[in-house]
């Protein structure tokens, strides 16, 4: 029988080209370009940057641009890299990303690469949102740059930018960006990341202003992108090829929570609380006037200006440099950041001085004074004297401070934080906690009063209380839940995605809140409306009483807390494209 011997199987030359080229990238073939001009003894590939360098600068009416050849961009990261070599990034800083477009059929897929950094708007977020003027915009060349001496590290940038640009250095306490290499440019040579890519992808150009706004108008950027007419982005992306319709970026469906700023979300809520203590305290008085509204003042502004004190001395502590912390209001003319810590420091003033009259007209120190003295005469709501107007003041100011806080928010253009929705959210905030915490005076001067008048002051400012509470509680759990319906969406939008973080990834701390808005809210209330058994006298003050109101402002503290958590961590909105 015979027998055949087993001979070697050569790879086919179609393989061994196919391999050859593999191993041949873009990187190695300009590394060996790089090597052989240096040997030669040459300027290294000089004519190669030169060509990816504009001829001359900048006219009027026109600013350097980054521009980017997608067919050339094969993804390599050699960008990234130079970049983050020549700037001296920490080790998860990055002022330039390369991301993932995907779309077309399962028969002819389609990959793209995306490299992207600072567009240099011609209307720059960054710039109008910082509170410290750390941003200007060169009048010849167009690049927007960060002063990072003026920066205190508020990070509000960081959430004005729809292109997520600038970035937060936490060794540094400030942020910090692309500024296009502009001393290399200054000295006629290219940036680091045109000057590193293997392929010359990327390239600077000179680009018309007005050329730019009439291109956004079509909202044509790159897919999946926030569009460029919300800050006019001046980079050029180009490509020969027809795009599937389909395309979008590797992480569009990929939804995770953003960053919480727990310091932020102690000073939204406590603010919030304090003006609406303010508030609840003035509308008080015109609902139920008389000698017991005077009893109660003293305390319950002192109680809402702590919360107030408390919330700005928290507020510092979110800052990089908190010892720049006196430059915020510098960027009044056009930061709402500015605007907001204004107002709240003028609510701050007046309401030491309204807590520290009302003490004293408690005291009998104004009695010289007559009509001068807040609550002098038996219907205090009713006298408009200066304690009168000056709590209105403080009421006033510290309205204007919330809605501050909700244009801070409003102005990054984020559909979770739109202008309507965040007011409603902050407002009804307000109006919860400001509620719950006029149990507090009550409670005290309750205490340290006889059974008689514990009993009355309870009955009369209770049930307003608690339904009040009630009807604000129950219009704010109706509003958060709205949200929900827009998981039955059929496009993936910023809201469905939200709605997707509170009932997956933040499924937890989404139970959670809607538990202690429903008990702080509904059930504590309702079950101080059906005992009204605040003291006897024999005892003193109730001890149930005293639970049930200890219950119910800590649920609804803890409820308003998380419910603010919620609204940093599950935002979402469309970006740059990302990797998956």
């Amino acid at each position: 029988m015979a027998t055949t011997t087993p001979t070697s199987v050569r790879p086919l030359p179609l393989v061994d080209r196919y391999l050859g080229e593999q191993q041949a990238t873009a990187a190695d073939r300009f590394a060996r370009a790089h090597d052989a001009a240096q040997a030669d003894g040459r300027p290294a590939l000089a004519g190669r940057y030169s060509a990816l360098m504009p001829a001359t600068p900048p006219a009027a009416g026109q600013q350097y641009a980054f521009d980017v050849d997608l067919d050339a961009c094969s993804g390599c990261k050699s960008c990234v890299a130079a970049c983050h070599a020549l700037n001296g990034l920490e080790a998860e800083e990055s002022w330039r990303d390369v991301g993932l477009l995907h779309g077309g059929s399962q028969r002819l897929p389609v990959l793209q690469h995306v490299t992207t950094a600072c567009h240099h708007c011609l209307d720059p977020a960054c710039l109008h949102a910082c509170p410290v003027e750390a941003y200007e915009k060169d009048p010849d060349t167009g690049i927007v740059k960060h002063l990072d001496d003026q920066c205190f590290g508020c990070q509000y940038c960081t959430l004005a930018c729809p292109y997520e640009a600038p970035k937060y250095s936490r060794a540094k306490g400030i942020v910090r960006k692309c500024d296009m290499c502009s001393d290399r440019l200054a000295a006629g040579e290219a940036p680091a990341c045109v000057q590193s890519c293997p392929n010359g992808a990327i390239a600077i150009r000179v680009v018309d202003v007005e050329q730019v706004v009439e291109e956004s108008e079509t909202h044509l950027f790159v897919p999946g992108a926030p569009e460029p007419a919300l800050t006019l982005p001046t980079t050029a992306y180009r490509t020969t090829r027809v795009l599937p319709r389909n395309m979008v970026p590797a992480d569009y469906h990929t939804v995770r929570p953003e960053q919480a700023h727990w310091s932020l979300i102690l000073m939204l809520t406590l603010t919030q609380l304090s003006v609406g203590a303010f508030l609840v305290e003035r509308l008080l008085e015109l609902v139920v006037p008389g000698a017991l509204t005077a009893s109660i003042r003293p305390v319950h502004s002192a109680s809402a200006l702590v919360f107030g004190l408390l919330a700005l001395a928290v507020s510092v502590l979110h800052l990089g440099r908190p010892r720049y912390a006196y430059r915020a209001i510098l960027g009044l003319r056009h930061s709402w950041l500015s605007r907001e810590i204004l107002a709240f420091g003028v609510f701050a003033g007046l309401a030491v001085v309204y807590a520290g009259w009302s003490w004293a007209a408690s005291a009998g120190w104004l009695e010289r004074l007559g009509d001068w003295a807040p609550g002098a005469g038996a219907e205090p709501a009713v006298r408009a004297g200066p304690g009168w107007w000056l709590g209105w003041s403080v009421a006033l100011s510290g309205t204007a401070g919330v809605l501050c806080s909700v244009m801070v928010y409003e102005y990054t253009k984020r559909d979770f934080w739109n202008g309507p929705a965040t007011a409603c959210r902050f407002l009804l905030t307000t109006a919860v906690l400001g509620l719950a915490a006029a149990w507090l005076p009550l409670l005290i001067v309750a205490a340290g009063s006889d059974a008689v008048l514990a009993a009355v002051a309870v009955d009369r400012y209770g049930t307003v209380l608690c339904r009040g509470l009630i009807v604000a509680a129950t219009a704010k759990l109706l509003f958060e839940a709205a949200l929900f319906r827009h998981l039955a969406a059929r496009s993936t939008t910023s809201l469905k995605r939200t709605a997707w973080l509170l009932t997956g990834a933040l499924s937890n701390v989404t139970l959670a809140r809607f538990a202690a808005g429903l008990l702080g809210g509904l059930v504590m209330p309702a079950l101080l409306l059906m005992s009204r058994v605040p003291a006897s006298p024999e005892h003193g003050q109730d001890l149930v009483f005293v639970v049930l109101v200890a219950m119910l402002f800590s649920a609804c503290l803890a409820g308003e807390l998380l419910e603010r958590y919620l609204f940093f961590a599950a935002v979402a909105s469309p970006r740059m494209p990302g990797t998956p």
